[in-house]
């Protein structure tokens, strides 16, 4: 089966199951059409909801008694009774700050079943009585009481209970199951718990209560897709497409790469580590201070090295080492009841003034000469005379910029007697003078400040508190829920309402538009006619040419004065447009001006089309002719007619046209219609169908709702059409469009027909014939270039 075959079998098969769902209504109840509110209950009033479909209602005077009355309470307690599994729906705008039920279905101090919002808590309590007959109450921490629509869903199945606000679920917890034994007399009230407290206010919609599991689909359709639609669908298969042509791309690069690794066969790769400029191979291990460390898939991974103590000889003591982590056994030299290790000197200054500088050296301390003392900068009273040196110095003196052996993460700190190691904040000593040091993970062992919706992220020597997803940061260690809505970091329709949900939040189109929610379209009821554009709920743009609500009126150019045509043409109005057309005895000469200055007197008794007898004389005049006779002689005033002499005042019906009447007048032939007088029992009513009562003398229009009668027009699709006299029957088919038809033989020569016009002054009409149910549609053409009438 090809992927169309595929995607037609799977489109139907959606198509079903999305049409297949649904609630079975003796399952759903209404509680706003159960209570009739509106018309009897006092202190609410209807106003405009979260959307049109059904009737939304403000709850503010607490001066109101919305309890069920006892016969519309017994058939709802019939459907809850000993109920395992409902739901509780409801579309709310609460007052920020107010705390009111919503639905409490109560006897006497027993809660069987109440939903409250809480709006001084921030919180949503539902409240119910176990199998057990205990009361229970179930309170979610989240703020309904904002001032903004919500949708809210509360579903008990069992021993389960589901929250979801705005088709977001926001909380599951395991419960004990409800118990519904209601008794006869239990009350159902709807904003309030009884007639003084919980007073709900603000506005509800779409308060119901279904008796089956997972009720809240029903108001989010979108939480049970367990297939795309064939819109999704479509898209999925064009997404495979493009995969399949990745794919073969893919190949045919995976081909080639083949082809090359076959030449590395005997090549052998391994990720190495670079560390403080050395490169170190794959298990390679190496010592880093006081750490071991071994690159291992290209990273070193070090641990902190264990010393223990050593054991030294009589004449060694250990000491710590220049590069070396563990204290070692190191010579040391006795001087003066005091140990000395290697390197260590001792300055011993005489009453004269004269220094000796002594230093341990091969287990002895032997004289050293002492430097020249430089000249110091600083009072007597701040120079300072150290054990180790003869020179003096000035408090304060740096000795780390004369060397120290603090390592990384280890800083060199100036003592008033010489330098030491310190190390640096969040990080710990490796060995007891601290020229050694490692990162402490503030995050493993939970020295850390954090708070919740974060995430503790370790640093060298320090640590980061990540914020969770779709939380902003308040500061260096806590977040808070970040509302796109109030900040406009959303992808909602400027035409949409966006709620706000835990971590992220939804789009609904507002009343009067359709669409997602990420884009939303004006709703025109009816729709906009005639290339209308709907701009705005209910507002068509027109085109030019048209007018009213819905683009349904033709604006009449002629009649309104917007156009001024020639006096050689008269101005029709067309469906959306105008046309001037040149008047009887006057055709086109070619330029087709707008206004009708094209038009030009046609010289009848030159192109023959004049019907002066052979015994007068045609003079032809500015629009029109005349049939004189002769100076001197008498005429008779016969006609012409169809090649036929007929006599001056003959009066004769035609032969093509059993409804048409001529005459003879004067050598002028003068033909109309005949006149229908309805009220003549004998009227003929084939040429007089608005004569007959029957209604098979109708036109039904193309939409099939209305019926027109005998020489009604109307504007279908830019067209021009009127009921005519003939029927159905003579020409077969029902329903058909009304499309023109154009006869052949109609106009006479030089003439030709202006399609769009319908009885035009002095024009000819021809007839083309479009079936339709019960009578005849008829388009009908003028005939330009006629002179005189017919």
């Amino acid at each position: 089966m090809g992927l169309l075959q595929l995607s037609f079998v799977l489109c139907i098969f959606c198509i079903i199951s999305v049409l297949g769902f649904g609630v079975d209504p003796a399952l759903r109840i209404s509680l706003f059409n159960e209570l009739r509110l509106g018309d009897t209950f006092a202190g609410v009033s209807q106003v405009q909801g979260f959307h049109n479909e059904s009737r939304a209602f403000i709850f503010q005077d607490t001066a109101r008694e919305l309890k069920a009355p006892e016969g519309v309470a017994d058939e709802i307690l019939k459907k809850l009774r000993n109920r395992k599994e409902f739901t509780i729906l409801a579309t709310v705008k609460q007052e920020p700050l107010n705390s009111g039920v919503i639905l409490s279905v109560h006897h006497a101090e027993q809660r069987f079943l109440e939903l409250e919002s809480s709006g001084h808590r921030n919180e949503i309590r539902l409240r119910y009585r176990t199998e057990s007959q205990q009361p229970h109450t179930d309170i979610f921490p989240y703020t309904l009481a904002d001032g903004r629509w919500h949708k809210v869903s509360v579903a008990l199945s069992a021993s389960h209970v589901l929250l979801h606000v705005d088709c977001n679920r926001i909380y599951e917890k395991v419960v004990e199951p409800p118990s519904m034994d209601l008794p006869e007399d239990t009350s159902i009230w709807l904003g309030q718990r009884n007639s003084a407290h919980g007073f709900f206010k603000g506005v509800m919609q779409d308060v119901e209560l279904l008796v089956m599991p997972q009720g809240y689909i029903s108001q989010c359709p979108d939480l049970n897709r367990t297939c795309p639609t064939c819109n999704d669908f479509h898209g999925l298969v064009q997404k495979i497409m493009e995969l399949q042509d990745i794919l073969a791309k893919t190949s045919s690069k995976l081909s080639k790469a083949e082809e090359k690794m076959n030449g590395l066969d005997r090549c052998y790769c391994e990720r190495t580590c670079n560390v403080k400029g050395l490169l170190y191979r794959e298990d390679e291990s190496w010592t880093d201070g006081c750490k071991n460390c071994t690159c291992s898939n290209g990273t070193a991974l070090c641990q902190p090295i264990s010393c223990s103590p050593p054991l030294c000889p009589p004449d060694s003591a250990p000491a710590y080492v220049t590069g070396r982590c563990c204290q070692e056994c190191q010579p040391m030299c006795t001087f003066r009841k005091r140990v000395y290790m290697v390197g260590e000197r001792q300055a011993l200054r005489e009453s004269s003034g004269k220094c000796s500088l002594f230093e341990c050296r091969d287990r002895t301390m032997r004289r050293v000469a002492p430097p020249t003392c430089p000249e110091l900068n600083c009072a007597e009273t701040d120079q300072l005379a150290l054990a180790d040196r003869c020179c003096s110095i000035c408090r304060g003196h740096d000795f780390c910029a004369e060397g120290h052996n603090c390592m990384e993460n280890s800083d060199c700190v100036s003592l008033e007697a010489g330098p030491s190691c310190r190390c640096r904040d969040g990080f710990r000593a490796l060995r007891d003078d601290e020229a050694y040091c490692e990162d402490i993970d503030e995050c493993a062992e939970g020295r850390h400040y954090c708070r919740e919706n974060t995430a503790c992220v370790n640093t060298p020597g320090s640590f980061m508190c990540v914020c969770s997803t779709g939380y902003i940061r308040i500061d260096d260690y806590s977040c808070t829920e970040h509302n796109e809505c109030d900040s406009g970091q959303h992808a909602c329709d400027e035409n949409a309402l966006c709620f706000n949900t835990v971590g992220g939040h939804s789009c609904s189109c507002k009343p009067g538009y359709t669409g997602n929610g990420t884009l939303c379209k004006a709703l025109c009821e009816g729709l906009c006619q005639n290339g209308g554009t709907c701009v705005s709920p209910d507002t068509c743009i027109c085109q030019a040419g048209f007018t009213g609500k819905r683009c349904d009126t033709d604006i009449d150019e002629c009649s309104s004065g917007f156009v001024e045509c020639d006096s050689r043409a008269v101005c029709v109005n067309l469906p959306g447009w105008y046309h001037c057309e040149c008047r009887d005895g006057y055709h086109d000469n070619g330029m087709f001006s707008a206004n009708g200055e094209s038009c030009e007197d046609i010289d009848e008794c030159g192109t023959g089309r004049n019907s002066c007898t052979n015994d007068t004389v045609c003079f032809n005049l500015e629009g029109g002719y005349d049939c004189r006779c002769p100076h001197g002689k008498n005429c008779t005033g016969d006609c012409i007619h169809d090649n036929r002499v007929k006599h001056n005042g003959q009066i004769w019906v035609l032969e093509s046209d059993r409804c048409s009447v001529c005459s003879c007048q004067t050598g002028l032939v003068m033909c109309r219609r005949m006149v229908c007088d309805c009220e003549n029992p004998t009227v003929d009513l084939f040429c007089c169908p608005e004569c007959d009562p029957r209604l098979s003398s109708q036109c039904l229009h193309q939409n099939g709702l209305l019926a027109y009668s005998t020489g009604a027009s109307w504007v279908e699709s830019c067209q021009q059409c009127q009921c005519l006299v003939r029927a159905s029957s003579e020409y077969g088919g029902r329903g058909g469009l009304c499309r023109p038809s154009w006869g052949e033989g109609v106009c006479w020569p030089g003439e030709r027909c202006l399609e769009g016009g319908v009885g035009l002054p002095g024009g000819r009409a021809s007839a083309g014939l479009v079936r339709g149910a019960w009578k005849a549609v008829v388009f009908v053409s003028v005939c330009r270039g006629h002179e005189g009438p017919l």
